[in-house]
């Protein structure tokens, strides 16, 4: 038994090692200056695409009216601390409501304005689309498509409605926080 383990030893070291070596070779041999992309660097390069796209900007009805939605049908708000094109809804803020960023000019579809939209800059090179000056921005609440759970709510020094064809607010005259109005209820629309 301790002759097997003496030749067993050196043999598994000897396959580990030319598997290893093999397994490097593969970026060794590639031509100088061909970049070799790894599996995880494949596997990253779909989400780089996804985050860069260009947005759309499109209308849907709901139970608050015709609202301003993402192409995946996601709601759109804007924040009452935001005075102008440019965006007081930074780091810890942004988390909670993730700026809707693009590449490249945003489009619009389905009862949006193209007239309407547009980008202001966030640093760094990213640009949030705006509508009718507002910048737009989507809540971490809604897990789906047509969910208005961030109406209404009070964070970050501010509060934060769902957004018109217009571009302005639209305020429940009875909202306390709930995620939609009442059915039968009013709906008013509140200016910006």
């Amino acid at each position: 038994m301790a002759r097997f383990i003496r030749t067993a030893v050196p043999l598994v070291t000897a396959v580990m090692f030319t598997g290893f070596t093999a397994g490097s070779s593969f970026a060794t041999d590639a031509p100088e200056g061909t970049r070799v992309t790894t599996t995880s660097e494949k596997k990253a390069a779909p989400e780089k695409k996804a985050a860069s796209s260009t947005q759309t900007v499109k209308v849907k009805k709901t139970d608050y009216g015709k609202i301003l939605v993402d192409g995946k049908g996601r709601t759109l708000y804007l924040f009452k601390k935001d005075t102008s094109k440019k965006s007081t809804c930074m780091s810890t803020c942004a988390q909670t409501w993730p700026p809707m960023t693009a590449s490249g000019h945003p489009t619009v579809a389905k009862g949006a304005m193209k007239s309407l939209v547009s980008t202001s800059s966030r640093g760094k090179g990213k640009k949030q689309v705006t509508y009718n000056g507002h910048p737009l921005y989507r809540f971490h609440g809604d897990s789906k498509a047509g969910q208005t759970n961030g109406e209404g709510l009070n964070q970050f020094g501010g509060k934060w409605y769902v957004v018109d064809p217009h571009g302005k607010a639209i305020v429940h005259k009875s909202h306390k926080g709930k995620s939609s109005p009442s059915k039968g209820k009013s709906k008013g629309n509140g200016g910006y």
